[in-house]
């Protein structure tokens, strides 16, 4: 009997075309001097671009969890700090968090780091801190783990929350303790559920990143900035930029839906 043509795999032409569009544009970028010039300049940021959003993403991701444990609890006031949390956090704008770490709440910081090891210092055990002494660099990565923190918290929650509350008791019937029901029954389910939007999450980072170029910071974005001011070639810079971008968006995209249709297929069996 033949497969209804609605049942057949879909041939990704949108793939197709965007690779050979990608590798039409290498090709020209390779053979322009001028496109050549500024991605070898735009490219340099790439390192730190990728470092901000690996470590930014690692710590969301963490804080995000313990925030999802928090409001999953049976504490009443653990759930509503958690609630409190999230709900203000999500609230203010990311490019508005980073201003507000940056320059309010990096001064705060040490203001109140020195108020507290005043003694160390006036032993001579410790040195003052300054200012000048956080880097932009961690300023923004921290403005960036607070402000994702939040929107993974949630999809946390709603992960665990799909898990089949049958399985948790039937855990609670064998004796599990709760870290032990957590760890061995609910988070291998959770995952599963919870990838999709956590790589989604990973690729708005990816672009979201960019903002901390408003800071200064020597990201691809930033380098693109400079280069485009002191050359007035402000096409081809951003034209370079945003094929850089697209480049490592639609192939961490791609890597993300490969790894769901793996878990998806060991599951299946």
């Amino acid at each position: 009997m033949a497969t209804p043509a609605s049942s057949k795999p879909d041939f990704p032409w949108w793939l197709a075309v965007a690779a050979a569009l990608a590798v039409a544009a290498a090709i020209f970028i390779a053979a322009s001097d001028l496109y050549a010039q500024v991605f070898a300049t735009v490219a340099k940021g790439i390192g730190i671009t990728v470092f901000v959003t690996m470590v930014a993403f690692a710590l969301a991701s963490a804080i995000g969890l313990g925030i999802a444990l928090m409001g999953l609890s049976g504490s009443r006031w653990l759930h509503q700090i958690a609630r409190f949390y999230v709900e203000i956090i999500r609230g203010v704008p990311i490019l508005v968090l980073l201003f507000w770490i940056a320059f309010a709440g990096a001064p705060a910081f040490v203001a109140a780091w020195n108020a507290l090891t005043a003694p160390l210092q006036n032993a001579g055990l410790l040195s003052e801190l300054m200012v000048r002494d956080v880097s932009l660099l961690w300023r923004a990565i921290i403005a960036l783990t607070i402000g994702y923190s939040a929107f993974i918290s949630e999809v946390f929650r709603a992960g665990i929350q799909a898990v089949e509350k049958g399985q948790i008791e039937a855990a609670k019937a064998l004796g599990l303790t709760r870290t032990q029901r957590f760890r061995l029954i609910v988070f291998p389910q959770a995952i599963r559920t919870i990838l999709p939007p956590l790589g989604n999450d990973f690729v708005a980072m990816v672009k979201d990143s960019s903002l901390v170029s408003v800071l200064g910071v020597a990201d691809i974005t930033q380098m693109g900035k400079i280069y485009a001011a002191g050359s007035f070639r402000f096409f081809e810079t951003y034209s370079i930029v945003a094929y850089i971008y697209l480049i490592l968006t639609v192939g961490l995209s791609l890597a993300l839906r490969a790894l769901e249709k793996r878990l998806r297929r060991q599951h299946e069996e």
